[in-house]
């Protein structure tokens, strides 16, 4: 199944890399003026990132995006206030909007290590994450 944001179909090569560095209860504590600790905890309504990363081992890469579809996720990622609708491989559903600097992004290289000083439509590039959080 692939990886789709909206009406937009995201390279299969992607991994939710923060999927388990977050956790859903925020908790804070704090000394009273007798000296008794006082915890409060509760759950979070929303905010949980997903970072969509492609991987990268010398030249093997896994999330690569033509030029022109980078542009259509940049122009659609850079709407203030969207929320998209995210459906991971797998099936998992979530409902989520930019995050700051969504895209994290290379343009491949066309001789050693240089990039094409003016890419075509059809140029790809490597796509080294996609940055979302959950609305």
């Amino acid at each position: 199944m692939a990886i789709t944001l909206g009406a937009i179909t995201l390279p299969s090569g992607l991994v939710w890399s923060d999927e388990f560095s977050w956790t859903p209860v925020q908790q804070s504590s704090d000394y009273s003026l007798t000296g008794a600790l006082i915890v409060q905890q509760a759950v979070k309504q929303a905010g949980r990132p997903i970072t969509l990363a492609g991987q990268s081992s010398g030249r093997d890469h896994t999330a690569w995006i033509t030029r022109a579809d980078l542009l259509s996720l940049q122009a659609a990622l850079a709407i203030a206030g969207a929320t998209f609708a995210l459906t991971l491989h797998d099936g998992r559903a979530f409902t989520v909007s930019a995050a700051e600097n969504p895209l994290d992004v290379e343009p491949l290289a066309i001789y050693g290590s240089f990039a094409p000083a003016n890419p075509g439509a059809a140029h790809r590039y490597i796509l080294k994450a996609v940055k979302l959080i959950t609305v």
